[in-house]
């Protein structure tokens, strides 16, 4: 049985990404955001953290990609337009060429979390289009964020339906 989901409370403290209000553009007919935009944003968000490890946003310009492999995506509470939000990231584990995080859509016009998403990526050789190990130093960088978000005081809540390789 997986853990509850982490509260407002716990999550803001992490580092906010992506900060910003739910744009018009993205509005559905249902008058909320809409579906496919919480994975966009959330990948925003995942992407914006992985600086942080040293995978740049144009790292495929230096040989290397991030690769999306599966997601687990459960949605909690609507966010309307208008309503501001921000992505937090735990990162969960690695293996030589894979890793495994949470990213959690935050409504802090509500104080609520809305979303979140699991998910498997992959380190890519882009010559090659292949996976390849994690440099040496995004490895060790990737390392210390993990064991630094295992102390957080959740549990991370996972699907069950992910897991590395």
């Amino acid at each position: 049985m997986s853990a509850p989901h982490p509260t407002y409370e716990q999550l803001v403290d992490l580092p906010a990404h992506v900060q910003q209000p739910v744009p018009i553009a993205f509005e559905d007919a249902n008058g909320h955001l809409n579906v496919r935009h919480y994975t966009g944003i959330a990948s925003e968000g995942l992407d914006e953290s992985l600086v942080g490890v040293g995978i740049p946003q144009m790292w495929p310009a230096m040989g290397h990609a991030v690769f999306s492999a599966e997601h687990h995506l459960t949605y909690l509470a609507e966010m309307r337009t208008g309503d501001r939000l921000s992505a937090r990231v735990r990162l969960l584990g690695r293996s030589e060429r894979a890793a495994h995080a949470l990213v959690y859509l935050l409504d802090e016009t509500h104080e609520r979390v809305s979303f979140v998403m699991e998910e498997i990526f992959l380190h890519i050789d882009m010559e090659s289009r292949k996976t390849a190990p994690w440099p040496d130093d995004v490895a060790a960088a990737m390392d210390e964020k993990i064991a630094e978000d295992a102390r957080l005081p959740f549990e991370p809540d996972l699907s069950g339906s992910l897991s590395l390789r």
